[in-house]
């Protein structure tokens, strides 16, 4: 069983837990889109469940990874770190635009897989967020709002293209895994941070290492 046969399942599921959802795809479904015997799947991942599982873990291991990197750089603002983590997810979910609607929705949905995936990924977000603001609050570039609330408007704005995508499509006629999308949508998040989020209180002096 090699590693080709392994992403070709992968590959597979994705598009058809995306067109079909996750209980209206089966096992022979993904094993025939993938060409391969369905004796493989249970090989990589024993049987359904853990194929949505690991799709979960490959969608936010990637997606926390762009947050800790871009954190890394906190010192240098935070109003240019949520600036950098906004562009980096905002690309990451164009890019696997499939997988994101996939995630997103199923997200939506109460579960075991989900509540597991709440638990670890989603509070990791939550901290990095928090911090962000936090220290935006401290060194006076953001005004002063309410954290849980920044989060909502936030993710709000990084979801909503891939959780409406049909919408998108059919309604407005935009493509969310388009170069062109990504850079004029992007504009709209800095546009938010800038105008909402930040202060005209100058930053404190010293708060920003360069």
């Amino acid at each position: 069983m090699n590693k080709n046969a392994k992403e070709a399942i992968v590959k597979a599921a994705i598009s058809l837990f995306n067109s079909n959802g996750y209980s209206g795809t089966s096992i022979r479904d993904i094993a025939s889109l993938a060409n391969v015997n369905p004796a493989a799947i249970a090989y990589h991942f024993k049987n359904k469940t853990g194929l949505l599982e690991y799709c979960f873990m490959h969608f936010f291991e990637q997606y926390i990874s762009k947050i800790e990197d871009a954190y890394a750089f906190i010192d240098r603002g935070a109003k240019e770190c949520l600036k950098r983590i906004a562009a980096d997810l905002l690309f990451y979910q164009s890019e696997h635009n499939q997988l994101t609607s996939f995630v997103y929705r199923e997200m939506s949905i109460e579960s075991q897989v989900v509540r597991e995936i709440m638990s670890t990924y989603s509070l990791k977000e939550k901290y990095y967020f928090q911090k962000i603001f936090e220290r935006g609050f401290e060194w006076n570039e953001f005004r002063p709002h309410s954290i849980p609330y920044l989060i909502i408007q936030l993710k709000g704005l990084l979801m909503m293209p891939f959780m409406n995508t049909s919408y998108m499509r059919e309604v407005l006629y935009v493509f969310p895994n388009e170069p062109f999308f990504q850079q004029k949508y992007l504009k709209e998040i800095h546009l938010w941070i800038d105008k909402t989020l930040c202060s005209d209180v100058p930053i404190k002096k010293g708060a920003v290492v360069k």
